[in-house]
């Protein structure tokens, strides 16, 4: 499982890092219109506190300090500022998931999520499925604002 993870998260990460680096003009990432309330940087910002903090920090002890807040209000924030924040966050998650443990894996997760009852394996599926919910947002934001 861990090896199948870490190949469809960094998979999809490269696929994000793509969509980030398509927009043709920088500005258009930071772009909201009518009911669009989260622009494609934003939303990149939120995948990447997302991961960071889920598994870097709760995981894997990373020391990672998340700002949720900061993810949707942060704005032009450079596109290569984006792009470094993906690749560090498919080396974190290399190391962090190919590290834990069947025991890691099988215990229940830290936050109350699903009442408690929900193991780190489950949790971590649950975060690959909220990584492309919102890289599908991107995808189709890129679309809209072209």
């Amino acid at each position: 499982m861990k090896q199948s993870l870490i190949k469809l998260l960094d998979r999809d990460l490269l696929r994000l890092k793509t969509e980030i680096e398509a927009y043709t003009d920088e500005a258009l990432l930071w772009e909201v219109s009518g009911e669009i309330s989260n622009s494609a940087g934003n939303l990149c910002l939120h995948l990447m506190g997302n991961l960071n903090h889920y598994i870097g920090a709760q995981l894997g002890n990373t020391g990672y300090v998340r700002n949720r807040p900061l993810e949707f209000s942060d704005k032009n924030v450079p596109r290569a500022t984006l792009i470094q924040q993906i690749e560090d966050t498919r080396e974190m998650l290399k190391v962090v998931i190919a590290n834990l443990s069947e025991e890691d894996l099988a215990r229940n997760h830290v936050e109350e999520f699903h009442r408690g009852q929900e193991s780190n394996e489950f949790f971590l599926i649950h975060l690959y499925g909220h990584f492309n919910y919102h890289l599908g947002q991107i995808n189709y934001h890129r679309r809209l604002v072209k």
